[in-house]
């Protein structure tokens, strides 16, 4: 059973950075798919942050986050991480950690977490 475990969701003002934590319990990588964030905000739809390749690392960033969000994973490719920069009120939402899927596609991804909320205030 795989189960993914975020972490560092927090109430902030504009201008600060948090960092995101997720860990997979229960999960073998495999090199050819992706960890992922995603996020959503209230009425909204869940819509993709950063992905990054198990295997190689290669990165996908969502424009909309460029080049203040990074994504990156441990040598074990079982925990990723985001690091959010400059955050802006806009980036208030739940945020979701995804694995086993393929870049930025949504439902391509079958393992989900439970979300950890970021609020920004300006």
């Amino acid at each position: 059973l795989v189960r993914l475990v975020e972490s560092g969701g927090d109430s902030v003002q504009a201008g600060e950075s948090l960092k995101l934590s997720c860990y997979a319990y229960g999960y073998t990588p495999d090199s050819r798919y992706f960890l992922a964030w995603f996020r959503q905000a209230p009425g909204k739809e869940r819509e993709a942050v950063a992905a990054i390749h198990a295997g190689t690392g290669t990165q996908f960033v969502a424009d909309s986050v460029k080049p203040r969000f990074s994504i990156s994973q441990d040598n074990a490719k079982t925990t990723v991480y985001l690091q959010m920069n400059n955050l802006k009120p806009d980036d208030t939402a739940m945020y979701y950690c995804a694995a086993g899927g393929l870049r930025l596609v949504k439902s391509t991804y079958n393992h989900w977490g439970q979300g950890t909320q970021v609020t920004v205030s300006s």
